[in-house]
């Protein structure tokens, strides 16, 4: 039973989600969610009672998503593993997590605000990059691996809504961030 109200709750953040990005977060009614749904209002309020709900709802998920990378982050010995590790389970989230959240939030700027949700994700952005970088005291290896996190999560939004006609790939932007966390120095750019 606890199952399927999980796939339940997902299934209508999901499609929150959707309706939210396509059409506004304000202009979005629950009656509209359902009928996508294809439940009652009412089955809807079983589970959130105001689209303010559903929001808080996808970002206490995806804080508890995050925090769990962090708790396995800090159980790892080796830096690179540490950081090739925390950037795969972290690409993955943004794919199937994060992505979608970040463009509902960039598209409804002042209702995300009102709601005060962006200090979730900022702060556990905070809480990985500081994880990646704990053993490392070059400031520029430092500015690398923070840059990495930031090529994830920006990486993909480029794809999606970004304005770049190419397709999607997840390793082409997991390649990019495992390069930029790498502890060794990079190539000196060559004059041209």
């Amino acid at each position: 039973m606890a199952g399927r109200r999980t796939d339940t709750r997902e299934n209508i953040q999901r499609i929150a989600l959707e309706l939210f990005t396509e059409q506004g977060y304000e202009r979005t009614s629950l009656r509209e969610i359902a009928d996508r749904l294809g439940v009652t209002k009412a089955a809807l309020y079983y589970h959130y009672r105001t689209k303010d709900d559903i929001i808080r709802g996808l970002i206490d998920d995806l804080g508890e998503q995050l925090d769990e990378v962090i708790a396995w982050g800090r159980t790892q010995r080796d830096p690179d593993q540490l950081r090739i590790g925390v950037l795969q389970r972290f690409a993955a989230l943004v794919e199937s997590r994060v992505g979608a959240l970040m463009r509902c939030m960039q598209q409804n700027q002042a209702a995300m605000r009102e709601l005060d949700v962006k200090h979730v994700l900022t702060g556990r952005l905070s809480e990985l990059s500081e994880l990646l970088c704990a053993q490392e005291t070059d400031p520029a290896t430092q500015l690398r691996i923070r840059l990495s996190l930031i090529a994830v999560l920006f990486g993909h939004n480029m794809m999606f809504g970004g304005g770049i006609s190419v397709p999607y790939d997840s390793e082409v932007v997991l390649g990019v961030a495992v390069d930029l966390a790498a502890t060794r120095e990079p190539a000196p750019p060559t004059a041209t």
